[in-house]
């Protein structure tokens, strides 16, 4: 495992060479927020990350319910009984494993990896502007219908979940990049993962971090880059 500091934000890296899996610890004054469960078999590396940062761990928050953001949640909660479990409201329903489309949403199907034995459930459903710590939450639907970023108003650090890649190259949630094509592959629908990213793109992040590749400083180019790509692909031209 590998970790990455930047002012608050501690990046966990499995994998980074390969198939780069990535949680944060966020730093507060006297405890600490995990955005993110990764892999089952993460858990200790989080847990001694913590430790050597010597606070507590007191919100597990969830960007979305896919299983490589979700994997370690149940070892946790087993492990970290007082934390409080975040997801969105409507991720909630993934994280049951319950893939149905509700009549409003476009009607493309929910793709990627689902949980179906998880036993954790949230202990607070998000809504878009909800403020956990220095954290507000961002709704950014598009790789699943109830994807959520969450931005800390200390730092203007964004933590995105897979509304953008970084590894390969910086892309936005639906785009193939040849060499790590998996979270597009598990994108539910395009055109609102566009409109997600320029979202994102418009708040001016000074931090950007997702789930699948390097922290990036100063992302505005590279965000603007991909967004373009995706306007492309999507035949809705540049900006």
């Amino acid at each position: 495992m590998r970790t990455t500091h930047i002012g608050d934000l501690v990046q966990l890296t499995w994998l980074p060479n390969f198939f780069p899996v990535n949680c944060y610890l966020v730093v507060e004054e006297t405890e600490l927020t995990l955005i993110d469960a990764a892999m089952p078999f993460s858990v200790n590396g989080i847990l001694s990350t913590a430790a050597r940062l010597n606070k507590p761990i007191t919100r597990i928050i969830l960007t979305h319910a896919h299983g490589d953001h979700v994997g370690a949640l149940d070892e946790l909660k087993r492990r970290l009984p007082a934390a409080k479990v975040y997801i969105s409201e409507r991720d909630a329903a993934l994280l049951r494993g319950d893939r149905s489309l509700r009549p409003d949403e476009p009607q493309t199907p929910i793709k990627g990896s689902v949980p179906n034995k998880l036993t954790t459930r949230p202990d607070v459903v998000l809504k878009d502007g909800n403020q956990v710590g220095s954290l507000q939450a961002i709704s950014t639907p598009g790789h699943t219908p109830g994807s959520m970023s969450f931005m800390d108003s200390r730092s203007r650090a964004i933590i995105a979940g897979d509304a953008f890649q970084a590894f390969g190259r910086t892309a936005v949630a639906g785009t193939v990049v040849p060499f790590f094509p998996f979270p597009a592959m598990a994108t539910w629908n395009k055109e609102q993962a566009l409109a997600s990213a320029i979202k994102l793109r418009e708040l001016s992040p000074a931090v950007l971090a997702v789930g699948h590749g390097n922290l990036l400083t100063e992302p505005a180019g590279e965000m603007e880059q991909a967004i373009r790509k995706a306007q492309h692909s999507l035949g809705k031209g540049g900006r």
